[in-house]
């Protein structure tokens, strides 16, 4: 469904470091990205490559600004990969908006927690056991 999801932040170095610490557990990684005339960007991809997640700067050198109302959730294999990314996102400067645990009333076997990076904005990741085969 997605091509690319993309979150505005002020320090690339900063925002560098909270994503490699909180996509690693979940199997992420960072990959090189080539000018394109916007601004310069970082990039995590997974194994299928697709969907990608960008870091960047706003394109129209605006203060990049949290959404009120707007979150990226990524997905977890398991329950101790959530709990690995939520607590290496918070050791990399992220802030908490939910620690870890069932959250049974979004459905059965449904896992997670919230923070958000160092500019505000907000991340879930989750395990959804209730979509397991």
């Amino acid at each position: 469904m997605f091509s690319h999801i993309t979150v505005g932040v002020t320090d690339l170095a900063r925002a560098g470091r909270f994503y490699d610490a909180l996509l690693a557990p979940l199997g992420f990684r960072q990959r090189k990205t080539e000018p394109d005339g916007g601004p310069e960007a970082l990039c995590w991809i997974g194994a299928n490559r697709l969907p990608e997640f960008f870091a960047h700067r706003p394109f129209n050198g605006a203060p990049a600004q949290a959404g009120n109302g707007n979150m990226v959730a990524f997905l977890a294999p398991d329950p101790g990969a959530v709990d690995a990314a939520y607590a290496a996102g918070m050791a990399a400067g992220g802030t908490d908006e939910g620690p870890p645990g069932p959250r049974p009333h979004y459905g059965a076997g449904y896992y997670g927690a919230y923070l958000r990076d160092p500019d505000g904005n907000k991340v879930h990741v989750v395990h959804r056991g209730d979509l397991a085969p």
